[in-house]
């Protein structure tokens, strides 16, 4: 760097007393051309970003074909591979600039290390940074236990995304609830959440949120429908779709599916852009993937919904520009609705939902396809949100509760979101709505799917294959 200063400033020098030479004006060309040695950041960003995104975190998150050593990854700059799509940068970056990459790139997959995968835990007692706990087993049956919701006695209602629904008793008995819908459970589609309404005792309401099909012309359509139905005993009776999302697709994944009551007595609920991400989350004319929805109980229409008067627009829809929201919940102190959602590779997000906005996807992200190329070069745009928080590399976020429970002394207020991807429930200090710390729980348990703050004060996490539902208490 010095040398190249040097060089500048006697150029300069000659040029203020004898004016530009023909070979004058190559050499400071070049000078210009050359990066800045040990400015990897500022390389990766102007060299490499328009093809593996321009957060190198995500980048990072993938199998390494040619090797991840800092001599693997040198070559791999230095030489390129022309079959793979990589050029050449020999000519571009000195040795040393390289090695600056090299490292640069290294240090982003040693970000990867806290995930890193174990052996399956050998005690349901873990010590955390504030307690230890232990994971007291409720229930061990099915398979993906999606969602769990509570009655007002203290029992759980359980959906697997297979199509049953399982009310365990506090005595941890289970039974077979009868009078489910038909559901398409293939895919990431099946019987999905469950939510108990607010005035269970007085009207024994249920919801269920479900992959919902339909044959057209000989084909097999699905999309993200919303049914109520009364429990009576151990049935469903009065079974009624209040929401049947359009368009239906022969798609299988991103339905959304997450439920959630305000306390205006309004049912909110996310429905995926089912894997269309340049039809759906961005086109509100006649369609309702890829937002968040807000109606009224019974299913009828909220007159205050952003977008009630607007011709041809969903009057459910209350927010968009979403990609698969998979935790929908209501902070019990401000009011205020959180979701988290998938992103791609990376970009995973925690957002504040608004009536009316536009979360960005997929013109904006922080992630990148899965293929490790790009999708979009932005990351922030005038108009469209930007998340509270964002996971790179993806967690594949899942569930979300806040505590509201003296319970978990040093946990209060805390969110709580499960993950799918890395097996654990990550735990989120969040101050003036960003979080601050962060801790991984139970690494390694199972993909969890869901976790809930029970009547009783207690957290409740659902893990997959082999379903289990575990109960959260402390020791200390």
């Amino acid at each position: 760097m010095a040398k190249q200063l040097f060089t500048i400033f006697s150029i300069i020098i000659m040029i203020a007393i004898f004016g530009f030479s023909k070979t004058e004006k190559k050499e400071l060309a070049i000078i210009h051309r050359q990066p800045s040695t040990g400015n990897a950041a500022i390389h990766y960003k102007n060299n490499c970003s328009s093809c593996h995104g321009e957060k190198m975190e995500a980048f990072v998150d993938r199998k390494w074909k040619y090797g991840k050593s800092r001599e693997d990854i040198f070559k791999s700059i230095k030489n390129g591979y022309e079959e793979g799509g990589m050029p050449s940068f020999k000519t571009a970056f000195k040795d040393g600039e390289i090695y600056a990459l090299a490292d640069y790139i290294l240090k982003g997959l040693s970000s990867m290390d806290k995930y890193a995968g174990s052996s399956k835990p050998k005690s349901n007692i873990f010590e955390t940074e504030k307690m230890k706990i232990k994971l007291d087993t409720v229930y061990t049956g099915g398979n993906v236990p999606w969602s769990i919701s509570f009655l007002p006695n203290g029992d759980i209602l359980a959906t697997d995304r297979g199509g049953i629904l399982t009310k365990i008793s506090k005595d941890k008995k289970s039974i077979q609830i009868k009078g489910t819908p038909e559901v398409v459970a293939k895919g990431q589609g099946g019987l999905m959440e469950v939510l108990v309404h607010p005035n269970f005792d007085k009207n024994q309401t249920v919801y269920l949120s479900y992959s919902k099909l339909k044959q057209e012309n000989g084909k097999t359509l699905i999309t993200t429908a919303i049914l109520r139905a009364k429990l009576n005993g151990n049935t469903l009776t009065e079974q009624k779709d209040i929401f049947i999302a359009e368009p239906y697709l022969s798609t299988q994944h991103h339905y959304g599916g997450k439920m959630a009551f305000g306390k205006d007595g309004y049912l909110y609920f996310s429905v995926g852009e089912r894997g269309k991400q340049k039809e759906n989350p961005q086109n509100l004319k006649n369609n309702s993937l890829g937002k968040i929805h807000r109606i009224k109980d019974d299913g009828s229409l909220v007159n205050s919904n952003p977008f009630i008067n607007m011709k041809d627009t969903p009057s459910s829809i209350y927010s968009y520009g979403h990609r698969n929201p998979q935790g929908l919940a209501f902070h019990p102190k401000t009011g205020v609705l959180w979701s988290n959602e998938h992103g791609p590779r990376g970009g995973d997000e925690l957002n504040i939902v608004q009536p009316g906005k536009n979360y960005g996807w997929p013109v904006i992200s922080y992630g990148i396809n899965y293929n490790g190329t790009t999708f979009t070069d932005i990351t922030s745009k005038k108009g469209m949100e930007q998340p509270q928080h964002y996971w790179i590399p993806s967690i594949a976020t899942s569930g979300l509760t806040f505590v509201n429970s003296p319970i978990y002394k040093g946990w209060e207020d805390n969110a709580l979101i499960g993950s799918l991807r890395f097996e654990y429930l990550n735990r989120c200090e969040i101050k003036n709505n960003k979080v601050v710390h962060e801790e991984i729980l139970f690494k390694n348990i199972g993909r969890l799917r869901d976790v809930r703050q029970g009547p009783d004060g207690y957290i409740y996490i659902a893990v997959e294959k082999p379903g289990r539902i575990f109960k959260l208490v402390p020791l200390n």
